[in-house]
């Protein structure tokens, strides 16, 4: 197991410290986080519910690097994200977070097999072992027959798969996942949701997920709920 991701350890991975985010909407300005403080810590589950607008993708993309907070900071393995300049905040980002969004995002010019090492090459590994890892988790998730697919050529719930696959890539200390089954039916949902558990189970890798879906909610650990631009609280659900 990757000694980043011990489930054991339950120290503090992810810090956000008073983070607001203020939007400018032509001569008014739009107030979606409030000061929020959040933890997240090793080996856990997290999900982060709400009703729409109320700024769960918006904390999430902060925590992930995607978007600068107006104000606060944002602590990743004792590093201060926001610190950095934007080409050395892009390395971190690759290198230590894995993205997952409610639209894959993957390239149509590009294979599954490609989609999923090109992270890989980016941060600076070689083509073969790229390719040798890529290839290990897309049959980890029942894809080991689509390789050379390219996304127009694969199914919603394939799709998906495949941008896990690539999130996993570079052995990243956390997933984000923004709304990952928002375009899913039921069946797809499932089997996602039992892929993030046998992750976070078997190897120990933290994830928060941004979701309405109640249901899913309540299969983390934590459930860290979002009113008004701040948390409301946080629940235990397990």
């Amino acid at each position: 197991m990757n000694s980043k991701n011990n489930v054991h350890s339950n120290g503090v991975l992810i810090e956000g410290k008073n983070i607001r985010r203020v939007f400018k909407t032509g001569k008014k300005n739009l107030d979606v986080l409030k000061g929020i403080d959040i933890t997240i810590r090793k080996g856990l589950l997290y999900t982060l519910v709400g009703p729409s607008g109320v700024g769960k993708s918006t904390l999430l993309h902060i925590l992930g690097g995607l978007d600068r907070p107006t104000e606060g900071e944002v602590i990743l393995n004792n590093k201060n994200l926001y610190d950095f300049p934007d080409n050395k905040l892009a390395k971190i980002r690759n290198k230590e977070i894995g993205f997952i969004f409610q639209f894959h995002h993957l390239l149509p010019e590009f294979s599954a097999l490609e989609n999923v090492f090109i992270p890989s090459i980016i941060n600076g590994g070689t083509i073969k072992r790229a390719r040798l890892r890529a290839k290990d988790l897309l049959v980890k998730f029942g894809l080991g027959n689509r390789f050379d697919h390219k996304p127009n050529e694969l199914s919603g719930g394939e799709k998906q798969r495949v941008a896990v696959a690539r999130a996993l890539i570079n052995n990243p200390s956390v997933i984000l996942a923004d709304e990952p089954t928002g375009n899913l039916d039921r069946e797809n949902s499932e089997l996602l949701l039992s892929k993030f558990l046998e992750l976070n189970r078997c190897d120990g890798i933290t994830i928060v997920v941004v979701t309405h879906n109640e249901d899913l909610a309540l299969q983390f650990s934590n459930i860290i709920r979002l009113v008004d631009g701040r948390i409301l609280g946080e629940e235990n659900a397990l």
